[in-house]
């Protein structure tokens, strides 16, 4: 059983007036600025950056060198891979300011963003998409979609469980680990239970 204690590592900088859940853990080297959220169980890996008026949802798990950046919320149970990189300006100037002009970034719950990859400002990440490492995403991801690249592009579905769905003439795959069964319908996936 998990503590409801927040660890805080001693080299983390936390500014007053962020919140932060029952059993989150943030480790080495990371600042969370005032106005942020993290929920319950949120685990922050070394060096990562959180900005005002980011929320992240319970479970969210944040590997190392990640920067959050204003304008982005994640539901629950979302996986941040090492290094991944989320703008917030469409057309950023050194010389022009663009405060203000932050665009939202959202990623639904259970959204799997894979190591280096890139997820620029103003997109949707659907719920338990999977985006491989090293993509560079540029147009909303549909819910269970499995995109990769450079401009990132679906080429498969994923179930909520991580694996590659394949599905049959009349449309429906079955997770392997959970044995959960999905249908494609219309261009979408969802969980045929639902």
């Amino acid at each position: 059983m998990e503590s409801d204690a927040i660890f805080v590592h001693s080299s983390a900088f936390v500014d007053e007036g962020c919140r932060i859940g029952a059993g989150s853990k943030i480790w080495h080297f990371c600042h969370l600025m005032s106005g942020a959220v993290l929920g319950e169980r949120c685990k922050l890996g070394q060096n990562v950056f959180v900005a005002s008026g980011v929320r992240l949802g319970n479970n969210v798990k944040v590997q190392n060198n990640v920067s959050i950046y204003e304008g982005v919320i994640c539901e629950d149970d979302v996986f941040l891979g090492p290094s991944m990189v989320f703008t917030n300006v469409i057309n950023p100037r050194s010389a022009v300011n663009r405060q203000g002009q932050y665009a939202q970034t959202y990623v639904e719950r259970g959204a799997t963003i894979g190591a280096n990859a890139t997820i620029v400002c103003g997109r949707r990440i659907g719920a338990y998409a999977f985006v491989g490492a090293g993509s560079v995403v540029t147009k909303d991801v549909p819910p269970y979609a499995l995109v990769v690249g450079n401009p990132a592009r679906q080429i498969g579905w994923m179930s909520a469980y991580g694996h590659r769905l394949t599905f049959d003439e009349s449309q429906r795959a079955t997770c392997p680990e959970s044995g959960e069964e999905y249908v494609l319908k219309d261009g979408l996936v969802q969980r045929a239970n639902d």
